[in-house]
C-alpha cells in the first residue's frame, strides 16, 4: 500500500488523480480511474456544458471530479452551477486566476484543485484555500509553461510545507510508470496527475491512430508550441504554450504566428477538420514527453494497477506519509 495525505483525504487506494484532459477524458476513463482506486476527472475543459453534462453520464454512479480551464469559465460562469449540482468529488481549475470561482467551490462544500505552473501562482492558490495544489512540469502534454517538474515539485513542497502545511501537493508532468510515482513522492508529493500515459487508454476519447502515433513516438518528438492554438482559434492567454507531437504543421508553422494568420482561412479549417477526423497527420496529437514511455495501448485500470504495482516495489513495498 502507498499511504498518502492524498488517499486518506480522498478516501482512495492510490494517489492516482487522471488528468482532465479536454475532450480526452470522459466521463468512462474517470470512472475507470475511480474503480481502479484512484480519482477520477472529467475533462470539462472550454466549458461545453451539453458534453460534460453527458460525460457525467457515463461516469454513471462513480465518483467523480471535473476539471475546467479557468479563463473559459469565466465566459461561461453557468457552467460552474451545472458541474457543483452534480456533486463532483473535486473541482480542478487550471489556466487562470481561480479567486472568483473558490468562494462558490467553497461554499458548496467541494474541494477545489488548482494546477500551477509557478510558485507564485501555487502560493495564490494555497492562499485562497485549495484542497490540493498541482504543480504541473513543462513535460506535460497539452498547455502549459516552462518550470520542469523535477525542480518545481520540491520547491512547491517547501513552500506549502512552511506557509500552507495542510495543503497537499500532487506532481504532475512526465509521470508515466512506477518510477515517476515513486519520484514524486521523494520530491515531496503527496500523489501524481497522470495525463499522457491515461490518454493512451482504452476509455480515453482518442483516435486510435492519434494514440499509435504516441506509441511509436519518443519524448525528443515532441514540442511547445502556440501553431495549434491559432488553427482552433481559441484566445490563450500569451503565456501558456502546449505540448503536441512534432510534425509536417508544426515543422511549417512554428515560429511564423504572423504567416499562419495570414493564411488561417485555408489552413485553419484543413487543421480542424483533420483535428475531428483524429488524423495525426492533418492535425496535432497533444500528449507529452511521456510519449517516449508509453508501449502500448491498455485498459485505464491495469496502467493505474500496473504503476502503483511498480512503485511499491521501488519504494521497499510501500510507503506512508502523514
Amino acid at each position: 500500500m502507498i499511504e498518502t495525505r492524498l488517499t486518506r483525504a480522498f478516501a482512495l487506494d492510490h494517489p492516482v488523480i487522471s488528468a482532465p484532459m479536454a475532450r480526452a477524458a470522459g466521463g468512462k476513463l474517470a470512472a475507470a480511474v475511480t474503480r481502479a482506486g484512484g480519482l477520477g476527472l472529467i475533462g470539462g475543459a472550454y466549458c461545453d456544458a451539453e458534453w460534460i453534462e453527458a460525460q457525467f453520464g457515463e461516469a454513471g454512479n462513480e465518483a467523480v471530479g471535473c476539471g475546467l480551464i479557468t479563463w473559459a469559465l469565466a465566459d461561461r460562469p453557468g457552467v460552474l452551477e451545472q458541474v457543483l449540482a452534480r456533486k463532483p468529488r473535486a473541482i480542478f481549475l487550471s489556466f487562470g486566476n481561480p479567486a472568483q470561482f473558490a468562494g462558490q467551490i467553497a461554499e458548496a462544500g467541494v474541494p477545489l484543485i488548482c494546477q500551477v505552473q509557478t510558485l507564485r501562482d501555487a502560493r495564490q492558490a494555497a492562499d485562497l484555500g485549495a484542497a490540493v495544489i498541482v504543480a504541473q512540469g513543462a513535460e506535460a502534454g497539452g498547455h502549459g509553461e516552462s518550470r520542469a517538474t523535477m525542480t518545481l515539485v520540491p520547491e512547491a513542497a517547501d513552500m506549502l510545507a512552511r506557509a500552507h502545511p495542510g495543503t497537499l501537493l500532487v506532481a504532475a508532468g512526465g509521470i508515466a510508470d512506477g518510477r515517476g510515482l515513486a519520484a514524486a513522492l521523494m520530491l515531496g508529493a503527496d500523489g501524481v496527475l497522470m495525463g499522457s500515459r491515461l490518454w493512451a487508454s482504452d476509455e480515453a476519447l482518442v483516435s486510435t491512430a492519434m494514440q499509435a502515433a504516441a506509441v511509436r513516438a519518443g519524448g525528443d518528438d515532441t514540442i511547445r508550441s502556440t501553431v495549434m492554438d491559432v488553427a482552433r482559434r481559441l484566445n490563450w492567454p500569451g503565456r501558456y504554450t502546449c505540448r503536441v507531437l512534432k510534425n509536417a504543421f508544426t515543422d511549417r508553422w512554428h515560429g511564423r504566428v504572423d504567416a499562419l494568420l495570414a493564411a488561417a482561412e485555408t489552413v485553419a479549417p484543413a487543421w480542424v477538420a483533420g483535428w475531428e477526423a483524429g488524423d495525426p497527420v492533418a492535425s496535432n496529437t497533444f500528449v507529452g514527453e511521456a510519449a517516449g514511455l508509453i508501449d502500448a495501448v491498455r485498459p485505464a485500470g491495469e496502467i493505474v494497477q500496473g504503476i502503483v504495482a511498480e512503485a511499491e516495489v521501488l519504494l521497499g513495498g510501500g510507503w506512508r506519509r502523514v
